[in-house]
């Protein structure tokens, strides 16, 4: 790999060592360890992906999570390496990012400041953010001129700056003792990056290509193929192998549960697992396109995903898990079965012998459990099209954003003349596994969509599930919440349709 512009071999280290691990052995130790789960964002680096408005993109990722030997063949920027060389004897120069840190205060004791700053700079070098900011200063420009002066003319919201920053970049980032403030003034004031940033002009370049990994150590073996065919036949033969794409998951298990792997494959880079195309019936998403790609290349014409996407983790954790990942762990609380229950998909499973398409409602068999077999994984989701008129995504979580829902419940209905024609409605956090909602479809479907209506659904959907008491929520507060979700929908479609 390359790590500050500089081949870094990734051996001697076990296939389960992490990138943070691999960083800090060679003297890299800004990059820190906080959680080792994904939740604080001391461990942020930058990697070179291939990019959705530009050749590469710049990708603030969780060292803590993927392990190095994913990272073979790849692009490594550490906060170390933004700032640039100086004349001989001199002290380096600060990366604009650096610069608005120091000057505003943003860091403290510092541990948290290296990650802060990978995560910042992704979303400096982020396209198109200077765009948004030159539409916001124009739309103020116009609105101071045509406004009256006791007025105040409009400007960015709170989580978005007027240089175009999206604050979301930070929202896997933690820090206990600057406070958020000077850490978000440092991130509005960061300008565009001029002509000559040689991590701007990398953009503009094709990313690293994928590179075939076999990459053993001690009994343990990280594997990666240039083909879906050559993984499918590997996993035949060693239907034991752990498969990971962001490895999210699979990272929290090695560094928190100390689980190994005689066989990891990676399936990430994989091209036959990271298209999306739109069929005349259906929209195909590559089982390992990172949630990330997916919202931008969708660009919001798929609401319900839209409405998922800032609710899933963070954008740290976003820029890595995969659809494939989340429903390949049959998680009853994972964030997507729901929405995509929700849109009706299907799952495309692969092995050595071929393809079949499954109904995600028919997937999941049990706690963890699902249909797939040995040897089999996820190619893509198929969302069917077209798309239900009325979608709503309910997370009910103790935190707003970057947390583990309590309960999570989406809805797709197609309303016609004030009747609800058909009703999809996904539930998690509620039984053993994700679920569609048919008893509340029902009680929906053919009715007026009144306020009669949706009461009755609700005490129905209250019911739904077998909800249990953890140290989330009670059963009791899981079902009363179910319900609320319904009456939530239906007064905000009926405000909608009345304003």
């Amino acid at each position: 790999m390359t790590v500050n512009g500089t081949e870094t071999p990734i051996s001697p280290c076990a296939p389960h060592t992490t990138a943070l691990d691999f960083l800090r052995e060679r003297g890299l130790t800004g990059t820190k360890e906080g959680c080792a789960e994904g939740e604080c964002g001391a461990c942020s680096v930058m990697v070179a992906r291939p990019g959705v408005h530009k050749p590469t993109d710049w990708v603030a990722v969780n060292a803590c999570l993927v392990p190095a030997a994913a990272l073979d063949g790849q692009e490594i920027i550490t906060s170390e390496g933004l700032a640039t060389a100086g004349a001989p004897g001199a002290a380096p120069s600060l990366h604009p990012v650096q610069e608005e840190m120091a000057v505003r205060g943003g860091s403290q004791c510092g541990y948290c400041t290296p990650g802060f700053i990978c995560s910042m700079a992704a979303e400096y070098y982020r396209p198109g953010r200077c765009d948004h900011a030159t539409a916001t200063a124009t739309a103020t420009a116009t609105a101071t001129a045509v406004a009256p002066a006791t007025e105040t003319a409009p400007r960015a919201d709170a989580e978005h700056g007027p240089n175009g920053f999206d604050l979301h970049a930070l929202s896997g980032n933690l820090c206990r003792c600057t406070g958020y403030r000077p850490i978000r003034d440092a991130a509005f004031a960061v300008g565009a990056p001029t002509d000559d940033d040689p991590l701007a002009r990398r953009r503009e370049l094709p990313p690293p290509a994928p590179v075939t990994t076999e990459y053993a150590l001690g009994g343990a073996v990280f594997l990666r193929k240039s083909t879906l065919a050559e993984t499918l036949r590997v996993l035949r033969e060693r239907p034991d192998a752990v498969v990971v794409a962001g490895s999210t998951d699979w990272g929290v298990e090695v560094n928190i549960r100390s689980r190994r792997a005689d066989c990891v494959i990676a399936v990430d880079r994989l091209p036959e697992l990271r298209e999306l195309r739109v069929e005349p019936g259906h929209i195909e998403i590559g089982a390992a396109l990172t949630l990330t790609e997916i919202e931008r290349r969708l660009d919001g014409d798929v609401p319900l995903l839209a409405d998922l996407f800032p609710q899933f983790a963070s954008r740290l954790i976003r820029n890595s898990a995969t659809l494939g990942g989340n429903l390949g762990t049959g998680s009853p609380i994972g964030d997507s079965a729901p929405v995509l229950l929700a849109l009706d998909a299907s799952l495309v499973l692969a092995d050595a012998d071929g393809e079949r398409v499954v109904p995600l409602a028919d997937y999941f068999t049990g706690y963890r459990q699902s249909v797939r077999r040995p040897g089999e994984l996820i190619r893509a989701v198929r969302v069917p099209l077209p798309l239900a008129p009325v979608t709503a995504f309910h997370k009910i979580a103790k935190r707003r954003f970057d947390d583990i829902s309590s309960v999570a419940v989406a809805f797709a209905l197609d309303i016609e003349d004030g009747i609800v024609r058909t009703a999809r409605i996904g539930l998690g956090g509620v039984a053993a596994t994700p679920i569609r909602s048919r008893a509340t479809e029902a009680a929906l479907e053919g009715k007026p969509w009144s306020a009669r209506t949706a009461e009755a659904a609700a005490r129905v959907l209250r019911g739904e599930g077998t909800p249990m008491s953890d140290h989330r929520a009670s059963a009791l507060y899981r079902s009363a919440m179910l319900g609320q979700s319904l009456l939530k929908l239906h007064a905000q479609t009926t405000e909608a349709v009345s304003s």
